[in-house]
C-alpha cells in the first residue's frame, strides 16, 4: 500500500471512530444523535475509499459466513416485523440501516485482512483511530470531573457538561459508553505499543505508557461497573496471551493494581478537598444493579409467554411495558440490558436462540483463526478479538451496540478476526488490490456511498424533528412544526410524541399512536394514551393501559390516580380506578397502535 492511500485510509478512520465520540454538538429529543449518524457517515468514508482485495470472496464467504447469517436472520425478522405492520416505517428502516451497514463494515474488514498488503496497515489505521478516540475522551473525562466549571459558556460546544456530580460522561455523555470505548482504546493500545507506532509515528516506549496511565485514570472517574470488568478482563488477557512481549504483558497484568492506585487516590483528593468522588457515591448507591436483576426477570417470564414467536424485533418495550408485572422495575427500559435475553424474547427461542448460536460460533471462530495467526501482525487479531470481548461483556448488562459509534468499529473489529490472512508471501500472492479495476471494489464503494449519503440525509431528516422541540426564531406554530415533523423518515415517531403529549387527548386520532408508541412508552405518553382510548369509547383498553401506568409508580402519575383514593360509589370512579370488564393483552393493544 502507497504511504497516500495510507494517509487517506488514517483519515477515514479517524473521521469513523474518532470524530463521534469527540463530537459534543447535540440538539434535542436525542442528544447523541449527531454521534451516531457522524458514525455512519465516517464509515462510509471508509468504505469509499478502500481497496480491498476481492479475488479472496470465495474463502472470505465461507469463513464470514456463520455470522452474515446472523445477520441475514436479523434482517429476515426486521422485514417481518415491519410487513406484518408491528414495526412503524421509522423504526424499521433505522434498524435496517444499521444492520445493512453492521454487514458492509464487517465485509470491508475481512476484504482488508486478506489483502496481504493491506491487512497491518488497516488495523494500524483503525487501533489510532480508537486510541486517538480514547486518549481525548480521557482528557475530557478529567475536565469533567476536576474543572466542572470550566465547560460554562462557548466551551460546552467542544466538552459536553457531565451532568452527573464526581462523575465523567465523556462526550457522549454515558459514563457506561465513556468507559467501553476508554477500555477498547487500551486493547488497541497493546499492538500499537508493540510495534511502537502510533498514527504511522514511531514513539518512545514511556509515551504508550503516559497514554495507558491516563485512560485508567479515565476509566476511574467513570465509576462504571462494565469499566471494572474490562481492567480485569486486560490482566485475564495477560495471563492467556503468552505471546505478547514481555513489557506489554507487564503493563497488562499491572492494569487492575492502578486502578485500584487510582481510586484511592481520588478517595483521599474528595476528602481533602470536599468534592464528590462518583466512585465512592456509585458505591453507596441501595441498588447497585440498577434493576437489572427485575428487568432480566420480567424479560424471561415474557420469553415463557411467547416461547415460539416472541414479541417481535423492535417490540421489546411495547411488550414489556403493556405486560402486567406489579413488582415491575419503576425506570422506563427499552432494552432487556442483555443482549441472549433481548434475541430470544424479540425473536423466539427458537429463531433467536439460532442466531444467538451463530454469533457465539463467529465469536470462537474469530478467536481461534486470531490465536492461530503469527508473525508481526499476529496481535492485532487477538486485540481484535478481546475488543469484543469486551463489548460483549458489556452487553449483557447493557446495549451499546445499539449505537452506531459501537456497532459499526465492532464489526470492523469482528470481520477483521474471523477472517484468516493469506498464508502465501508478498511477492506470490494475488495481485495488489490497487492494480485491480474500478469495477472490482464497486460493491463496498457503493455500500459506502449509500452509509454517507444516508447519513446526511438522516441529519437533515432529523432536524426537522428538532424544530419541535427547540424552534427558531422565525419558527410556525407548534402544529406546523409537528406536522412537518411527521413527513420525517426516520424519526416521525419524535414528532408523533410531541402530538400526543401536547394536544387535547380526547380529540386525538389512534394514528396519533400508531409510531410513538413503539419507540418508548414513558409516562407522559401513556397518560396522554390512556385518556385518548378513553375518549374513542375503547374503555377496557383505557383501564387497561391506566393499570399498566399504575405498576410503574410514577410522580407524574399521583394526580391522574388521585381519584381513586376518594371514598365514592365505585360506578361513579373514573376509568382508570377501575379494571378492564374482559380479559386484555398487551396483543390487543398492539391492534390499536398498529401503524
Amino acid at each position: 500500500m502507497s504511504s497516500q492511500a495510507r494517509d487517506v485510509l488514517l483519515a477515514s478512520c479517524l473521521l469513523a471512530a474518532t470524530a463521534p465520540i469527540l463530537l459534543a454538538f447535540s440538539r434535542t429529543p436525542t442528544v447523541t444523535m449527531f454521534n451516531h449518524l457522524l458514525s455512519f457517515l465516517g464509515w462510509g468514508v471508509v468504505l469509499l475509499t478502500f481497496r480491498g482485495q476481492m479475488q479472496a470472496s470465495g474463502a472470505q464467504w465461507r469463513q464470514a459466513a456463520p455470522m452474515m447469517s446472523a445477520l441475514a436472520l436479523l434482517v429476515g425478522a426486521a422485514l417481518w416485523s415491519w410487513w406484518a405492520g408491528a414495526w412503524p416505517s421509522s423504526l424499521a428502516l433505522s434498524g435496517l440501516a444499521l444492520l445493512g451497514g453492521t454487514a458492509a463494515v464487517l465485509w470491508a474488514a475481512g476484504c482488508a485482512r486478506r489483502a496481504q498488503d493491506q491487512g497491518q496497515a488497516a488495523f494500524h489505521a483503525f487501533a489510532s483511530a480508537v486510541v486517538c478516540g480514547g486518549v481525548l475522551s480521557a482528557l475530557i473525562a478529567v475536565v469533567q470531573v476536576f474543572a466542572p466549571t470550566w465547560l460554562e459558556g462557548g466551551i460546552s460546544q467542544w466538552i459536553a457538561p457531565s451532568g452527573i456530580v464526581g462523575r465523567a460522561v465523556g462526550n457522549l455523555r454515558q459514563p457506561n459508553h465513556l468507559s467501553s470505548w476508554l477500555m477498547w482504546a487500551l486493547i488497541a493500545l497493546v499492538p500499537l505499543a508493540e510495534q511502537r507506532r502510533l498514527l504511522g509515528w514511531t514513539l518512545p516506549g514511556r509515551a504508550f505508557v503516559a497514554m495507558a496511565a491516563l485512560m485508567v485514570l479515565g476509566v476511574v472517574l467513570t465509576a462504571s461497573r462494565t469499566g471494572v470488568l474490562g481492567i480485569v478482563l486486560l490482566a485475564l488477557w495477560a495471563v492467556v496471551d503468552k505471546r505478547l512481549q514481555r513489557p506489554v504483558r507487564w503493563a497488562l497484568w499491572a492494569a487492575p493494581v492502578l486502578y485500584v492506585v487510582f481510586w484511592f487516590l481520588l478517595s483521599l483528593w474528595a476528602q481533602s478537598t470536599q468534592h464528590t468522588f462518583g466512585g465512592e457515591a456509585r458505591l453507596a448507591e441501595a441498588d447497585l444493579s440498577a434493576s437489572r436483576f427485575g428487568i432480566w426477570s420480567n424479560t424471561w417470564a415474557m420469553v415463557l409467554q411467547q416461547p415460539w414467536t416472541g414479541v417481535g424485533m423492535g417490540q421489546y418495550n411495547f411488550a414489556w411495558t403493556l405486560t402486567p408485572f406489579p413488582g415491575r422495575p419503576t425506570a422506563f427500559f427499552d432494552h432487556s440490558h442483555n443482549l441472549p435475553l433481548q434475541l430470544l424474547v424479540e425473536l423466539g427461542v427458537v429463531l433467536g436462540g439460532l442466531v444467538l448460536g451463530l454469533l457465539v460460533w463467529s465469536l470462537g471462530l474469530a478467536a481461534q483463526r486470531a490465536w492461530r495467526v503469527t508473525g508481526e501482525s499476529a496481535s492485532q487479531g487477538r486485540a481484535a478479538v478481546v475488543m469484543l470481548l469486551l463489548i460483549g461483556l458489556h452487553s449483557l448488562l447493557e446495549y451499546p451496540l445499539w449505537y452506531a459509534y459501537f456497532l459499526l468499529p465492532a464489526a470492523w473489529a469482528w470481520g477483521f478476526a474471523l477472517v484468516s490472512p493469506p498464508q502465501t508471501p508478498p511477492s506470490e500472492a494475488a495481485p495488489s488490490a490497487e492494480a485491480l479495476p474500478w469495477v472490482a471494489h464497486k460493491p463496498l464503494q457503493l455500500w459506502g456511498a449509500l452509509l454517507a449519503c444516508g447519513a446526511v440525509f438522516a441529519a437533515l431528516d432529523y432536524w426537522r424533528v428538532v424544530e419541535i422541540y427547540l424552534p427558531s426564531a422565525n419558527a410556525p406554530s407548534l402544529e406546523k412544526r409537528i406536522a412537518r415533523g411527521q413527513n420525517s423518515v426516520f424519526y416521525r415517531y419524535q414528532a408523533d410524541y410531541a402530538l400526543a403529549t401536547t394536544m387535547d387527548p380526547a380529540i386525538l386520532t389512534p394514528e396519533a399512536f400508531s409510531t410513538t408508541t413503539h419507540a418508548l412508552l414513558d409516562a407522559r405518553l401513556m397518560l396522554a394514551w390512556a385518556k385518548a382510548l378513553e375518549a374513542q369509547g375503547s374503555h377496557d383498553e383505557a383501564r387497561y393501559v391506566a393499570a399498566r401506568l399504575k405498576e410503574f409508580r410514577n410522580p407524574m402519575a399521583k394526580e391522574f390516580f388521585a381519584a381513586c383514593d376518594q371514598p365514592t360509589n365505585e360506578q361513579a370512579l373514573p376509568f382508570q380506578c377501575q379494571p378492564p370488564t374482559r380479559s386484555l393483552t398487551w396483543r390487543d393493544l398492539l391492534q390499536n397502535a398498529k401503524p
